[in-house]
Order: C-alpha cells, then structure tokens, then sequence
C-alpha cells in the first residue's frame, strides 16, 4: 500500500502491484532551470556530487513522469500540480522505492520548487501540503563493546597469525595495511565519523599531539573530532608505514588513509574491508562503517554524555536527528530490566 498524506490529513492508500521503476529522463541535464538548480545547489548550499546525483536523478524520474520521455527541454515547470507530484510518489512506490527514498524525491522535488520560485521561474511549489509515506520507527544498529573490541583487534590479530604460521616479518605493505585499517575502525569508533568524512581526511586535519582533527561533514561544514589514546597511537603506527612506503606523500593535502598504490581509499574500499575483518573476526556480515557511527553515539550516552555534546560530535544540524540514540539507550535499559527484575 502507498499511502500519501496532504496538509488536511487527508490519507490516500493506494494497491501497489509489482511493476517496473521508473524511468528517467535522458535529456533532463539540459533543460535551463535544472542547470541552474545544479549549480545552486553546487555553489550555495555546498552539495556533494553524491547529493547533485541524487537530485538529479530524482527530478529526471519526476520530469519523465511529469512530461514524458519524448518530450524536449525547456519544460514547462508551471504545468505540474499536485496532483501531479502525488501520482509521481505512489507511482515510485509501484516501482519499488521504499518511504524513505519516496521521502527523498519529495523533498527534491520541493526543493526544486522552492528555488524556481525565488528565481521567479514558477509561481506555486505543487508540493505545498504533501507529507511522504509515514516511515516505521527503526533503532539503529549497533554492536556490543566485545564486537567493537573484535573488530579493532582483528587487523593486527591476523599480521601476527601470519607472522607466526609462516615465521618471516611481514612487509611494509602488508604491515601497513593491517596498521591501516586498524587506525580506520579506531578513528571510525574514536570520532564518529562518516566513512566518506574518513577517505577525505587528509593530514592537514589531524593534530595527533592535541588528540584533535578537523572534519568536514555534509554542506562541507567543518566540526572538530576527538582521538582517543588508542586511534592516536594506531594513526602514528600507520602514517609511520605510509611514509616509509610513500615518502612523496608527507604533505598536509596527502590522504591519511592511502591504498597500496599511495592514493586515497574509496568509501566503498573501506567497507569491503570491513566486510573482511568481520568475517575474520566472526562477526555478523551486515555490520558497516556507518554503525561504528551508531555506536559511538550509543556507547557515549550509555556512559552519560549529554545529548548535545554528542549532537556536536556528530556534526548534525538538528538536535531531533541525535535523539534516537536515546531510544537505542531506553530499550537496552528495558532489555536489562527484563532480564534482570525478578517481575519484570
């Protein structure tokens, strides 16, 4: 069922059968108005190429709804109302989108909107009253203080297994790359950063000798990070390896998280290799990158840190996007109580 919401509390549910996603829009990139969306966004709002991609492919799928695949740029953007937007929502959710990636393209849309009408290219948004599908409440998840401890170990377990099964030293290549990712999961863990915050970190931004780094999140804001004695001594162990290996790389703009060839790993590097240690460690495959960042939240409103503090850590805008590591905290709370209360 899909189920669109309007300012009146108006509730539309609609069968969705199994149909194919929608298609996109080949000629959308040069239509005017996008181009300057585009470069609002770019030059403005400090969007990632990650989140002009995503824009853009959302608007290609409303264009193509809207208008149709055969029908040239410049559209008309003053001819879809919203009636118009709420057939592209069920029509997303027949084509498979889950609410939140439903949510993602209203939002899109809207802001396209919102944009058009400050730079008097359209005179209505027709996303005015419309509100996404309802997401379900979803709790993060997180690991447990042995699945961190499992993990960070795990690099720095299996160099040693190699070191005795074989009985010859390991490398600087082979020693760098397990120092390397033990210093990812350590600094991962140590700041709550995104995986994307780490592949861009570069030296310039570290300050081992004050425990501090300088990250630079989403809209390119910068926050400060804090490095705990272990990420500290991991980062100095694998930036070590690195120079010996590298030594052109020793300048602040050089990556602290370097491939085997001395260039900057991938986001998508540092999962796989994530994916490798968790099978090595035993752990469950699903964990990623980003529920280090979970957990790190958790772990410290566990400990008894203030929501705001950890809001400041996190880098995010909204003190209502931190609140739902309170929830993780209540439920383990809950968990405990059952376990242990003799009446529970």
């Amino acid at each position: 069922m899909a189920d669109v919401r309007t300012d009146d509390g108006v509730e539309l549910e609609v069968a969705l059968p199994a149909v194919e996603p929608l298609p996109l829009h080949p000629a959308l990139q040069s239509d005017p108005c996008v181009v300057e969306f585009a470069r609002h966004l770019s030059a403005e709002r400090s969007a990632s190429e990650h989140t002009l991609a995503a824009y853009r492919q959302d608007l290609a799928q409303f264009a193509a709804y809207a208008f149709g695949a055969r029908t040239l740029p410049p559209f008309d953007w003053q001819t879809p109302d919203r009636f118009t937007v709420r057939g592209f929502l069920v029509a997303c959710q027949k084509g498979g989108s889950g609410p939140a990636t439903a949510r993602r393209k209203l939002s899109a849309v809207r802001a396209f909107y919102t944009f058009l009408i400050r730079e008097a290219r359209a005179r209505r948004n027709p996303c005015a009253g419309l509100r996404g599908p309802r997401l379900a409440p979803r709790l993060p998840q997180v690991l447990t203080g042995g699945q961190v401890s499992d993990l960070l170990q795990a690099p720095l377990k299996y160099l040693e297994a190699c070191r005795q099964s074989s009985g010859r030293t390991p490398t600087p290549t082979e020693a760098y790359a397990a120092w390397r990712d033990n210093a990812i999961f350590e600094f991962l863990y140590s700041t709550g950063a995104r995986v994307a915050e780490a592949a861009g970190l570069t030296r310039g931004r570290l300050d081992l000798l004050g425990g501090v780094v300088r990250l630079r999140g989403k809209g390119r804001k910068e926050r400060l990070g804090v490095l705990g004695k272990p990420a500290v001594a991991a980062l100095r162990q694998a930036l070590a390896f690195a120079d010996l290996l590298w030594p052109d790389t020793r300048h602040e703009q050089s990556p602290v998280f370097q491939n085997l060839k001395g260039g900057a790993l991938t986001p998508r590097s540092i999962e796989r290799q994530m994916k490798r240690w968790l099978a090595y460690a035993g752990l469950p495959a699903r964990l990623t990158p980003h529920k280090l960042r979970h957990t790190f939240a958790t772990h410290l409103l566990d400990a008894g840190a203030d929501l705001r503090s950890v809001q400041e850590l996190l880098g995010h805008a909204s003190l209502s996007t931190t609140q739902i590591y309170t929830h993780v905290t209540v439920e383990r709370l809950k968990e405990i109580y059952r376990q242990s209360h003799p009446r529970a």
